[in-house]
């Protein structure tokens, strides 16, 4: 797998590549942001690694060319930027993880892991629900309006999908959609619900195709 790492700080930038190289990931590494993006535009990454503050071009602005281009492949930052806003722009932006330095090598790996083994939905097969139907494969909602979605989300409207009626614990959401390894106290679960509802309800204030059961999870009525 062939990793595109763009970090400015050549320590961090020799640590990390030193890392995945380790665990036999292909690491294609740049100093700024411009050169991140020169790269990507060559073609054949499979994960991205970005920071935030890098010279030429921050990493969201990278991530956002990049997310215009490909909504598929897994982006995760790394930044010491760790301020809830900083996360939620993140999120916003398209990313699946937000790692804040300072940063363990068990932790990077064990994130990196996750988003890798979840870059793509369980199943192909289309969804319906309302007047939406999902495209897991295009990663689109068609309906109202025609919407593009992350995979993320594609993942937790096929778990909401698949146990609609039912209550689907946070616990549950977060281990089935980002994995064991992810820290639950983060608030990525709740940034994702809410971007999905403003692409796909009529009042994001008045849900009613992903409520929420307070103090227990989400539900998606039958």
């Amino acid at each position: 797998m062939k990793v595109l790492l763009a970090e400015d700080d050549a320590v961090t930038r020799e640590a990390v590549t030193t890392l995945l190289e380790g665990e036999g990931y292909q690491v294609q590494a740049a100093e700024h942001g411009a050169m991140a993006w020169d790269c990507w535009q060559q073609g054949g990454s499979d994960l991205v690694l970005l920071d935030i503050m890098m010279p030429r071009l921050n990493g969201y602005e990278v991530c956002r060319r990049i997310r215009a281009a490909d909504p598929r492949v897994p982006v995760i930052f790394l930044s010491a930027k760790s301020e809830e806003i900083d996360v939620v722009l993140g999120l916003e932006l398209g990313a699946d993880e937000f790692v804040r330095k300072p940063f363990g090598a068990r932790e990077l790996l064990a994130r990196v892991q996750a988003v890798v083994r979840r870059a793509r939905p369980e199943s192909p097969a289309e969804i319906a629900f309302g007047p939406w139907r999902i495209f897991p494969k295009c990663l689109r909602a068609e309906g109202p309006a025609e919407v593009e979605l992350t995979l993320r989300e594609v993942k937790l409207l096929q778990l909401l999908h698949r146990h609609r009626g039912e209550v689907v614990s946070r616990d549950e959401l977060l281990n089935r959609c980002w994995g064991l390894e992810y820290y639950p106290e983060s608030r990525t679960l709740d940034q994702h619900v809410l971007n999905l509802r403003k692409k796909l309800e009529a009042d994001p204030s008045d849900p009613q195709w992903i409520r929420t059961v307070r103090g227990a999870g989400y539900r998606m009525p039958e």
